[in-house]
């Protein structure tokens, strides 16, 4: 009967139409995370663990991307429904110009002093070393991201989602068989390691961009001309600052916040850095619905909200909300499903083993937390054009709470690994009662378009 209902909701089949690609693309990504670590596993644990911390600057980097593409998904939703195809090309230039300089200084910064960089997350000089070699050569990739990012985030919000898939899965599946080659020494390559998971993601990224070119040279649709970084509108420009500084912040905290975890963890021994480096993996797996519905119910309501339908886009996001408690069930069951295979063929030590079940139990609970907080902070408030709650709840939540309670209790009370992570894992749960009471309020619900925006800028 639920069913049936579900299939004759247009909503329900437009949010399916999208989130099945999203799935596909964060599905690819998640192989991508576990093929690293899964080859990696043959070349040696201090291998997994070094590359697991120098990926977290592309963690932080990718909050970046991720605040300045929601940023213009907001605005580009509710212009798309509003059908203003210019205002969608001026915001992208905008965003455009706040990317490329991001990619400047973290390319920069990776090439000129990784290893300054890998020791705000590790003393140890194994993975110092290895960690450096690894930011040096994948910097190439940071340049191309930021284009990449912006122009997919802008190609979603107007439901262009199968072209980021197609895009995303040439991107990930040669990053894969580049990892195979230049680890592995496969068709005569050499045998590179480490280096060689940095120098496949610098190739795949390349590869990335130059398709997103093509793409927009035959596309009828928004083109990727970088010369819109030039193309000025004050009213945009504004609207952008007001949306996406909030949004972009409350990426950057939560990100950092994330990567403080792992200075936490990496400061409490290689064997706890491996196992979370499995942990993340597998997390990663059990995400992917919950942040595909996150993505596309946060589209489809921001394109209802543009056409100025607000009873509708309540309506929406009730039934995104639904399928959300859904995909955090069904994310902690896959996490319960996988842990036997991954305790089964990890190569850790045993104190890493023993790390690596408990942390993977925890995270069978934990997703619940992060869908939900994810659907209505990056999801429903933003289509609504509220980016600023979710930066001033974050911010309170990881950096009042989560961080200091971790620090205080791995280095003050010096308690256990276990109970260090699960402590850090309460962050999610402690903010539900003031997110859910924010979603109830309807404080969120807004139309941010403009009229007229090129006759008076």
């Amino acid at each position: 009967m639920m069913l049936q209902k579900i299939k004759k909701d247009k909503f329900y089949r437009q949010i399916f139409k999208l989130v099945i690609p999203i799935v596909l693309q964060n599905l690819l990504s998640a192989a991508v995370s576990s093929a690293d670590v899964v080859m990696l596993n043959y070349v040696g644990q201090s291998a997994i663990s070094a590359v697991s911390l120098a990926t977290q600057y592309a963690g932080i980097l990718f909050s970046v991307f991720y605040g300045l593409g929601t940023g213009a998904t907001m605005l580009c939703a509710q212009y798309y429904g509003k059908g203003d195809r210019k205002a969608i090309e001026t915001v992208q230039g905008i965003a455009l110009r706040f990317s490329i300089t991001s990619s400047v200084l973290f390319a920069a910064a990776s090439f000129l002093i990784p290893k300054q960089m890998m020791l705000i997350f590790t003393n140890d000089p194994e993975l110092i070393t290895l960690g450096a070699q690894y930011l040096r050569i994948v910097s190439v990739s940071y340049l191309c991201w930021g284009v990449i990012e912006v122009y997919l985030s802008v190609l979603r919000s107007i439901g262009r989602v199968m072209v980021c898939t197609i895009l995303n899965t040439m991107a990930f599946s040669l990053n894969i068989l580049l990892n195979a080659v230049f680890i592995f020494g496969l068709f005569g390559a050499p045998k590179l390691g480490v280096a060689g998971v940095a120098l496949a993601t610098s190739i795949s990224r390349v590869i990335e961009l130059i398709g997103c070119f093509v793409v927009s040279a035959y596309s009828k649709d928004i083109k990727l001309r970088l010369t819109a970084i030039f193309v000025k509108n004050k009213l945009l420009f504004q609207d952008f600052l007001k949306l996406s500084l909030p949004a972009l912040g409350n990426d950057i905290v939560w990100g950092l916040a994330f990567s403080m975890y792992s200075v936490i963890i990496g400061h409490m021994g290689s064997d706890a850095v491996a196992a979370n480096s499995f942990v993340v993996v597998v997390r990663n797996f059990g995400t992917i619905l919950c942040f595909g519905v996150a993505s596309a119910g946060g589209i489809l309501v921001g394109n209802i909200i543009g056409e100025n339908r607000m009873e509708d886009a309540l309506d929406g996001a009730k039934k995104v909300m639904k399928l959300t408690v859904a995909s955090g069930i069904i994310g902690g069951l896959i996490v319960l499903v996988a842990t036997p295979f991954v305790l089964h063929y990890a190569t850790l030590t045993e104190t890493a083993m023993h790390y690596l079940k408990y942390m993977l139990l925890i995270n069978t609970y934990y997703i619940m937390g992060t869908a939900v907080n994810t659907t209505l902070i990056a999801g429903i408030f933003r289509a609504g054009g509220d980016s600023r709650f979710g930066f001033i709840c974050d911010t309170i939540d990881m950096w009042v709470y989560a961080v200091p309670l971790g620090f205080f209790a791995a280095f003050v009370l010096k308690l256990p690994v276990i109970w260090v992570y699960f402590l850090l894992c309460t962050d999610e749960f402690v903010k539900w009662p003031w997110v859910i009471k924010h979603y109830k309020s309807g404080k969120w619900l807004k139309n941010i378009t403009r009229d007229n925006l090129f006759e008076e800028s």
